[in-house]
């Protein structure tokens, strides 16, 4: 955060605050879309979720016959948002499920730590991992130039 909620933050600020709020928020809200209507149309859906922030990715857990997990498992496709209306960060991913044993054991521990619950070994409860491709953060619109921290998966600041 900065002294003056009316001065810009610099790239390497927001991405600093950035990377201090994946580790330290326990929940984010992930949007996915499938084609899951009657008319074969996008079905949108968004859920919150616990989250573990684990080599650059965003580590979370839901069932795998939930809408996120099946338009995951579809397309690969989910936008992850942290905060509220004045302190902004939405991350466009490739999301994949993966398999209990793709965890490493310590990983899968400090999801259990940070969460609260353990997932592992217990179906339908799949991990999803979803890698970012475009972060962008902003405060408020007097940050609106410059939120673009990374576009295809490479920080730019």
């Amino acid at each position: 955060m900065v002294d003056n909620p009316n001065t810009p933050r610099t790239g390497a600020q927001r991405r600093r605050d950035l990377l201090a709020r994946l580790e330290r928020e326990p929940d984010c809200w992930v949007a996915t879309a499938g084609a899951n209507s009657p008319d074969g149309g996008a079905v949108p859906c968004m859920v919150p979720l616990s989250f573990l922030w684990w080599d650059g990715t965003v580590l979370c857990n839901t069932r795998e016959t939930n809408p996120t997990a099946r338009n995951v498992a579809a397309n690969g496709h989910a936008v992850i948002s942290l905060g509220h209306t004045r302190d902004v960060v939405l991350i466009e991913t490739a999301g994949e499920l993966l398999p209990d044993e793709a965890l490493p054991p310590a990983v899968g521990q400090a999801f259990v730590t940070k969460s609260g619950w353990d997932p592992r070994g217990k179906a339908p409860w799949r991990f999803l991992r979803f890698r970012p491709r475009r972060i962008r953060a902003w405060h408020e619109e007097h940050e609106i130039e410059g939120w673009e921290l990374m576009h295809e998966g490479r920080w730019l600041v």
